[in-house]
């Protein structure tokens, strides 16, 4: 199995903060990511013929939280997360899977994954994709041959997603330096990880909805998503979202 790179104080951890609040679903991050991953690091990216589907670095889920007056809709984009203790890493038996020791960012080698699926097994957000055309495991980059690109203005040096989002809700930046402006933005808004309570510590950070002009929502009962899968979850019966979850792992 792959040994995860050992922490070092102050290590820089590059990842994305999303506003739950501003995001409006409108796709544009998982459509740009598509296009600019299908010629990049893990390209290119398969289509599925018999169906609409393929490899996705970036997946878009909506919710309905609350009832009546007090209830909104939801975006939740989806992608890897670069844990700092990312299990998708050490259940790998080749080493495929890795974890970058000067940034963070969690990345697969194409020429060493075997396509055994381990990955995506173990990955408790649904970041792999298997890429049945290429017969291996593909995931979210931090478009990491475009943010070290010096051929690129600086100010283009962004993943693909964080570059076209029309609402400005997705932004990037190191989240092991307290003082970057994406950490900043997490201790104003009050910013979480999702799940923590699995211990893979993941980087990437959500914003919570802001309450509701008319008051509707109070900062005290501000939206979680966790919550809200959650309780989608528990109402849906947890045998069910367990089969369901499993199909959609194994038919990836």
């Amino acid at each position: 199995m792959t040994s995860l790179p050992t922490p070092v104080p102050g290590q820089k951890k590059l990842g994305l903060v999303i506003d739950l609040d501003t995001c409006v679903g409108c796709h544009a991050c998982a459509v740009n990511c598509k296009e600019w991953n299908a010629s990049g690091h893990s390209g290119p990216l398969s289509d599925f013929q018999s169906k609409s589907d393929g490899v996705w670095f970036n997946r878009v889920h909506t919710y309905e939280a609350g009832q009546g007056e007090a209830s909104r809709t939801v975006n939740f984009p989806r992608s890897c997360l670069h844990c700092e203790e990312p299990a998708c890493v050490t259940v790998c038996p080749t080493g495929a899977s890795y974890k970058r020791t000067e940034d963070g960012i969690v990345l697969v080698n194409a020429d060493t994954c075997i396509g055994c699926k381990l990955c995506s097994w173990a990955c408790p957000y649904g970041a792999r994709e298997f890429d049945e055309d290429d017969g291996v495991m593909k995931k979210c980059t931090l478009c990491v041959d475009k943010i070290y690109n010096e051929n690129l203005p600086e100010e283009d040096r962004v993943p693909a997603c964080v570059a076209t989002c029309p609402a400005s809700a997705r932004h990037f930046g190191d989240l092991g330096d307290p003082d970057s402006d994406v950490s900043r933005l997490v201790a104003e808004r009050g910013g979480y990880e999702l799940m923590p309570e699995l211990g893979y510590k993941p980087v990437n950070r959500y914003l919570p909805p802001r309450p509701r002009k008319n008051g509707s929502c109070g900062s005290q009962n501000d939206i979680s998503l966790v919550d809200i899968v959650a309780k989608k979850t528990a109402s849906e019966g947890k045998g069910a979202a367990l089969l369901r979850w499993a199909d959609r792992v194994l038919s990836r």
